[in-house]
Parts: C-alpha cells; structure tokens; sequence
C-alpha cells in the first residue's frame, strides 16, 4: 500500500511539468517563458489538462462593475472566441480590458482568489474537526489527522510564540499565528499538488503576503506598549543628537520589518516554482533544437531535478510558514516587551 501511494504521488508530480509544457507547445516551437509566467501568474480559468490539443479547464465567474452599466457577471468561458471578447470586454494576456474605454472595477473570481476559498474550506473542517474530537473524547489518545496536527500545533505555541512574545501576553497572540502559519503551509501544499484543486500559487501572488504583511504591521503597532515607541522616539541613554539620526531610522524600520517578510514569502514560493518548471522545459527546449531522441534523452536528468526539486520545495513550503511565523511572533513580542526595572 505505502509503495503504490509512494509511486502515485511521484507519477502526479511527473504528469504535472508534462502537461504544463505541452500545453504551451505551438509551431513556433516550446516557448519556456511563456509557459513558466502561465502558471506562475494569476488566471480567470482553471488549466486542467490538454487532450489531443483540446484544453480542458473549469471556467471561473468572471464579475465586473462599472458606473455606466452597474454590476456585470458572466463565467469567462465566454472568452473562447476568436476576439476573445465578450460584453465590450476583452482578455489580453490574463488582463480584462474595455473594448470601448470603459473603466471598470475587476472584482472576478480568478484562480488564486478560488485557491483561497478552497484553503479556507480546507482549514475550516481541519480544525473543526479536530476541535469536536477534544471537545467529545477529551480523555482519548489523539489519532489519524489530530495525532498528526497536534505535535505541529504545540511546536507552533511552545517553541515559537510563546518564546517570542513571552509568557504572559503570548495567548492574546497565539490564535492569529496558527492560523497564519497553517494558512501559509496549507497553501505553499496546494501549490505542489498538480491536479486540481492544486497548481494555484497563492503565496507567490505578491498580493497575499502584502495582505499578511500588512495585518502584522498594524497589530504590531496597536498592540506596542510605551517601551515599544520610546525605544523608536526616545531611546534611553542615547544622546541627543544621536536620536536626530537613529529615530528616523527606526520609523522606516517600522514598515521595513512586514516589507521584507512580504518579499521573503512572496521570492521564494515563485523562485521555487520557476526552478521546477525550468528544469521539465529542458526536455522540450532539447527536443525542438535536436529532434525527440534528444529531448527523451534528456528528460530522464530534467525528470530527476524536478522531483529532487518537488522534495525541496515541501521542506520549503514548510519553513516559508515556520520563518514568517517566527519573525512575526518576534515583532510582536517587541511591541509588548516589558520595561526593564
């Protein structure tokens, strides 16, 4: 059984790269580029997969407002004609624009955005679950997905919030970072996965981190105690003078802190999906420059790297949520430190 779900597993993350690659194969040759920035990129479809060159996808609601024709809905498969355009809108390169300079609000349920929903749902029956099972058999031994979760959830309280924000105000914080760090990991997953509802990357969507980044920020600062604002405004001991140098310095620290967070997660998921995808993209960048036997030959190197890289990308979909996490947990205690007496 282990050794079937082993090869099962393996043979996702090979078919994945493999209908990507064929999916962006034209007369013009395979174009790595473009393939790479089509499935790292937000979509308003779902790529499932390409038959005989017919793509199969799941169309997604497309809802747009505007003030001269109010709110207008329709599912984006109505792009699949040979203007691409649908209701005096088109879709250029992903992008919805006017046909007739129209400005619009694009409010659509694109791929990532639908990624989140099925995250949330993910999350919602995780720990509901796991919720009734203490509630009902509090006595019991933990088993099957408790027994899993329940060692992640207390290195999460005892080894990262409550050393970094302190015994006494770590429990005001401890519900926001679980859920951040299982919302995180759970997604960097979903972005392994290569069949729906996988494949969307979430977490390499500038504007996820830039949400999370910015939630940190401002509970950072509502929660910073009077130590907090005079280690940035008056720090003690330290010269006059030397404040007119260092304060300005701190105030930029303030929103540098979630700005480097928000890159970090952000740089890492995407150079990770970018390694993977290049590596398979050799198989076909071989095979239009030396014919097929080439491309086959190569492929058994790009299919090794891919799945040495798949590996590595777990562990880092791991410590991408154990580092922002951390370094969250960290600002935090810094914000509500105790004064030294």
């Amino acid at each position: 059984m282990r050794k079937t779900l082993f090869f099962l597993v393996l043979s996702l993350f090979i078919i994945r790269p493999s209908f990507c690659a064929a999916a962006e194969k034209n007369q013009d040759g395979f174009d790595a580029g473009q393939m790479i920035m089509h499935h790292i990129l937000d979509s308003y479809e779902w790529h499932i997969a390409d038959i005989k060159g017919k793509h199969i996808t799941i169309p997604l609601p497309v809802i747009i407002y505007s003030k001269e024709r109010g709110l207008i809905f329709f599912m984006s498969s109505k792009f699949h004609n040979p203007k691409h355009t649908y209701n005096g809108i088109k879709i250029d390169h992903g992008k919805l624009t006017s046909v007739n300079g129209e400005k619009f609000y694009d409010i659509s349920i694109t791929k990532n955005v639908l990624s989140l929903f099925i995250s949330m749902v993910l999350l919602l029956f995780i720990f509901i679950s796991i919720g009734k099972k203490y509630k009902n058999n509090s006595q019991r031994a933990p088993g099957g997905l408790q027994a899993f979760l329940e060692p992640i959830i207390l290195f999460v309280k005892d080894d990262i919030v409550k050393p970094s924000i302190g015994e006494k105000e770590y429990s005001r914080f401890l519900p926001f970072l679980l859920t951040m760090f299982f919302f995180i990991w759970i997604n960097n997953l979903l972005g392994l996965i290569p069949v729906f509802p996988g494949g969307a990357n979430v977490t390499g969507n500038i504007a996820i981190p830039f949400v999370l980044a910015t939630i940190i920020l401002i509970l950072t600062n509502i929660n910073g105690k009077k130590t907090y604002w005079m280690h940035v405004f008056a720090m003690p001991g330290v010269p006059k003078w030397v404040l007119t140098i260092l304060t300005p310095i701190e105030i930029i620290s303030i929103f540098l802190k979630p700005l480097v967070l928000m890159i970090r997660l952000f740089a890492n998921i995407t150079a990770g999906h970018i390694i993977m995808l290049s590596f398979f993209s050799l198989i076909f960048i071989f095979g239009d420059l030396f014919g097929n036997v080439a491309g086959y030959g190569v492929s058994a190197m790009s299919i090794a790297f891919t799945i040495f890289m798949t590996m590595l990308e777990l562990i880092v979909a791991f410590l991408q949520a154990y580092v922002f996490t951390l370094l969250s947990a960290m600002y935090f205690g810094s914000a509500v430190e105790e004064g030294h007496h």
